[in-house]
């Protein structure tokens, strides 16, 4: 096994870095192999990182794929968010969402308030 990890700069580097990955999957925690799994994986993940950035879910998407997560209803959001016509509003993007909800929406439905606070993108009919 080498000792020597180098930056993944290149395709190469990173299609190497993923070859010997495959062969240390499986190494136990705390072992040589291990400890360069979790090194190399580490590299991959920065690679792939700044190769491929995403760009953070829409608020709406968000809130919708935490209601598919977790079985809710709209009904269920009406603590959270308002009455049954505010929340039509807020899942069809036509109102905003408010710092409270915001607030209500990441402590209780744990939805990162990052994602929360950035602009909804209005959806061609």
């Amino acid at each position: 096994m080498k000792d020597d990890v180098k930056p993944i700069r290149s395709e190469a580097d990173y299609e190497k870095a993923m070859a010997e990955i495959e062969t240390l999957w499986g190494s136990a925690s705390g072992t040589v192999e291990g400890d360069r799994l979790d090194v190399l994986a580490t590299l991959v993940d920065a690679w792939e990182a700044a190769q491929y950035p995403m760009d953070p879910p829409d608020p709406v998407e968000a809130i919708k794929f935490r209601m598919e997560q977790q079985g809710l209803t709209r009904k269920d959001l009406e603590g959270i968010i308002g009455t049954r016509a505010r929340i039509a509003e807020v899942l069809d993007r036509k109102r905003a969402l408010s710092i409270a909800m915001i607030r209500r929406l990441h402590a209780q439905l744990g939805i990162p308030a990052e994602i929360l606070i950035r602009p909804s993108v209005k959806r061609a009919a």
